[in-house]
């Protein structure tokens, strides 16, 4: 019973927190929504009996990616009124795509509800890491690598973005700095002399 409790009060937090990402105003307020989310769905996990996915969630998403957006949300100039600009003309497309997204869940749990039966006694020696692993890299080996392979692309494409060439920094081309000869670096002038001015007395000494 205290269980039952316990889910429903985690499901109600998490669905006001998923609402309140998408209708804050302020990006720093969304993603710290975004974070009691992810922090209330580890904890369902948890109860579900999933520790190590629900630790992972906190690890990774939690620890590394909402802190990390948090602070580029924070050091960035972010302009509420360029954001408001475009959303009357993007409202209708994410309005069926979210109503597209909710009939499609609503016939998944309407078919799977009644299929689901008691918990399956899994025994005390159970651990559920080495379950996932075993499923990952055998039967979804495939799956991983293709997601592997995703996560490279992004990560060599973030790469590229951020290194792109900028014309207001100057660049040092060590090949050219090695090639460099005596008489590239110093360069002797004959500068001749020239006769000083007398400012007092209007005459050149």
């Amino acid at each position: 019973m205290f269980t039952t409790i316990l889910f429903y009060i985690l499901a109600l937090v998490l669905v006001v927190a998923a609402f309140r990402v998408i209708t804050a105003k302020s990006p720093v307020t969304a993603v710290l929504h975004l974070i009691l989310a992810f922090v209330n769905a580890s904890f369902i996990w948890m109860i579900l009996g999933a520790e190590f996915l629900a630790l992972l969630l906190v690890l990774v998403y939690v620890g590394a990616v909402m802190v990390l957006f948090l602070f580029v949300v924070m050091m960035l100039d972010v302009k509420m009124e360029e954001l408001r600009a475009g959303i009357k003309t993007y409202l209708p497309l994410g309005l069926t795509v979210g109503l597209i997204m909710v009939v499609e869940m609503s016939l998944v749990l309407s078919l799977s509800w009644g299929d689901v039966g008691p918990a399956a006694d899994l025994g005390n020696n159970y651990n559920n890491a080495r379950t996932l692993g075993e499923q990952l890299y055998t039967q979804y080996a495939f799956a991983v690598e293709v997601g592997a392979v995703l996560l490279l692309v992004g990560m060599v494409a973030a790469i590229a973005l951020t290194l792109r060439r900028r014309r207001d920094v100057k660049y040092n081309d060590p090949g050219a700095a090695l090639r460099v000869r005596a008489k590239d670096r110093v360069r002797l002038l004959d500068v001749p002399a020239q006769e000083a001015f007398n400012a007092k007395s209007g005459e050149q000494s």
